[in-house]
């Protein structure tokens, strides 16, 4: 009798074991099939992007409005841009940006980024072309801070000096920090060894930290808008 009930409990815990392993197996399997089914979602709305001719002219006309020192911002597709994006306390809109230089009669945007997208982490020398493109984003904007509050050839001197040094990006977000920048530190510091004293970009803080989000990149007295795309 004994030996039956000791059976019996084997195959109990046995079976549980089952129904957990099949539980977990069908919650991955299911977890799987959502992903997959958001990825192919996620394609197919960049395909209809890529293939807008309104999205790539808009991009095209951008392009030739950029000027050396111009403020150039983005939304990515991701979840992380969209994460990024709720640290800007008064404008959400954007969750990217960089500085543009015209080299030999092109605009190139400079920026640090981290992540799947930059595994080196180094600062990036892009086209305004890729970084502007729909494949990647679901807006764009240019703006144009005032040249009263800037010296553009000390500002390009920085920008060039950061490339050159192969500076990394901050993952920390230490604004106190000069060794590596996010974005939009980045930025702000480029303005501040440009510019008058103190810059007259506003800094937010929270929790005891502080730092530059996007959106005070481009609202203050210093900055106009130039240009805004939300793709189709």
């Amino acid at each position: 009798m004994l030996k039956r009930k000791t059976i019996l409990r084997s195959g109990f815990a046995i079976l549980c074991i089952l129904l957990v392993v099949l539980g977990i197996g069908y919650n991955t399997y299911r977890q799987t099939l959502i992903k997959a089914a958001i990825n192919e979602k996620a394609i197919r709305q960049m395909q209809i992007r890529c293939s807008d001719p309104w999205n790539k002219h808009a991009v095209d006309s951008a392009i030739h409005v950029l000027k050396t020192g111009d403020l150039v911002v983005r939304r990515g597709i991701d979840a992380s841009s969209f994460l990024l994006s709720q640290l800007n306390k008064h404008d959400k809109k954007y969750s990217h940006c960089g500085l543009v230089l015209i080299e030999n009669g092109y605009p190139f945007v400079y920026h640090f980024i981290g992540g799947e997208d930059n595994p080196n982490e180094k600062i990036r020398r892009d086209s305004a072309s890729y970084f502007f493109s729909p494949r990647y984003n679901l807006a764009f904007g240019i703006y144009r801070f005032d040249s009263s509050y800037f010296d553009a050839a000390i500002l390009a001197t920085f920008i060039k000096q950061q490339f050159a040094l192969h500076k990394k990006f901050d993952m920390y977000f230490d604004l106190r920090s000069d060794d590596r920048y996010y974005c939009s530190e980045f930025v702000y510091k480029a303005l501040v060894k440009a510019g008058p004293t103190p810059c007259f970009i506003n800094t937010e803080k929270a929790m005891g930290y502080t730092y530059v989000g996007i959106d005070n990149l481009y609202q203050n007295a210093g900055t106009r808008m130039v240009w805004q795309v939300d793709f189709k």
